[in-house]
C-alpha cells in the first residue's frame, strides 16, 4: 500500500481537483483502497448489510484517513428507535452520515418507517455527522448538522440561498466524478446514472442506450447532464467547477470515482 501512497501523492489526477474526500462503494472496491487516494476522507457508501465492511478494515482505514460511514436511520441495525446493532459495532473515531436509505436496500417494513424522528434521535446519539438531504431536504435542515446534498441542477443556487437565508452551517455536495473529457468513456461511466435521474429520464425516449453508444438527442441529452448531475472533465475543469460549488457556498465536495479508483489515480 505504501507505494501507491507514495505516487497517488505525486502522480495522481485528483490531486489538483479541489475535492475533500473520495466516496467508495463496497460491491465495486476493498474500500482499503481509500488509503491510496491523495484525499484526506473517505465515505463509505452504503449497499446493504451484507456489504458493510468489517470493523477491522474500518479500523485500518481510519488510522490514516477520516472515514464516515453511510447508516440508514430506517434499516434493522442503524435504527436509533429500534434495533441499533451494528451501530455498537462501529470503530471508534469512524463517523456517520445519517440517511433516510434508499429503498432498495430496505426491507417493505423498513421503508414504511417514519423519517423524521429517527433522524432526529440519531443526531442526539452523533451530534457530529453528517445528514444526508436526498429526498429529506426539509427534516435534513430541520435537524441540522452538515447537509450533505446530491449534486443537481440546483444545487449552486441552493447553497446561494441557503448562505443568503443566514445558514451558518456546513453543506457538503456529493459528485459522481469522471476525470476526463472524453465523451465516450463519460457515457459509459456515468449514462444509466445519469439516464434515471428523473429531468433527464423524462427528457430520454423509453429504453435509451446510456453508454458510450448512445447516438443522436440521446447522447446530446445525457452529455448536458453530465454537467449538471456530475463532475466531468480535466482535472483543472472538475476544480473549476469544485471552485464554484465552495464559492456558492458549499463547504466540502465529495467525489465517487465512477471510473473506479483509478480514475482518481491515473491507472483506469
Amino acid at each position: 500500500m505504501g507505494e501507491g501512497i507514495d505516487r497517488a501523492e505525486t502522480d495522481a489526477p485528483v490531486t489538483g481537483t479541489g475535492l475533500d474526500a473520495v466516496a467508495l462503494k463496497p460491491t465495486e472496491c476493498d474500500v482499503a483502497r481509500g488509503c491510496d487516494v491523495p484525499l484526506p476522507e473517505v465515505v463509505v457508501d452504503y449497499e446493504g448489510r451484507d456489504h458493510l465492511p468489517d470493523a477491522a478494515t474500518l479500523r485500518s482505514v481510519a488510522a490514516e484517513k477520516q472515514v464516515r460511514v453511510t447508516t440508514p436511520v430506517r434499516a434493522d441495525g442503524f435504527d436509533p428507535l429500534g434495533d441499533r446493532s451494528r451501530l455498537d459495532r462501529l470503530p471508534g473515531g469512524v463517523g456517520r452520515i445519517l440517511v433516510a436509505g434508499n429503498p432498495a436496500y430496505l426491507t417493505d417494513a423498513e421503508r414504511d418507517r417514519a423519517v423524521a424522528p429517527r433522524l432526529r434521535a440519531a443526531r442526539e446519539i452523533a451530534p457530529e455527522a453528517w445528514v444526508g438531504t436526498e429526498g429529506v431536504e426539509r427534516v435534513a435542515l430541520a435537524v441540522g448538522g452538515t447537509q450533505f446534498d446530491l449534486l443537481g441542477r440546483s444545487t449552486r443556487r441552493d447553497c446561494r440561498a441557503l448562505r443568503a437565508a443566514g445558514w451558518d452551517g456546513e453543506m457538503a455536495v456529493y459528485a459522481p466524478t469522471v476525470l476526463t473529457d472524453d465523451a465516450d468513456a463519460i457515457l459509459d461511466a456515468l449514462g444509466p446514472y445519469l439516464g434515471r435521474r428523473r429531468p433527464v429520464k423524462r427528457a430520454l425516449p423509453d429504453d435509451p442506450i446510456t453508454s458510450a453508444a448512445a447516438g443522436g438527442r440521446t447522447r446530446e441529452v445525457l452529455l448536458a447532464a453530465a454537467a449538471d448531475f456530475a463532475l466531468t472533465g480535466t482535472p483543472e475543469t472538475v476544480a473549476d467547477r469544485v471552485a464554484s460549488l465552495k464559492t456558492a457556498g458549499a463547504t466540502a465536495v465529495v467525489g465517487y470515482p465512477a471510473r473506479g479508483v483509478g480514475g482518481f489515480l491515473g491507472s483506469a
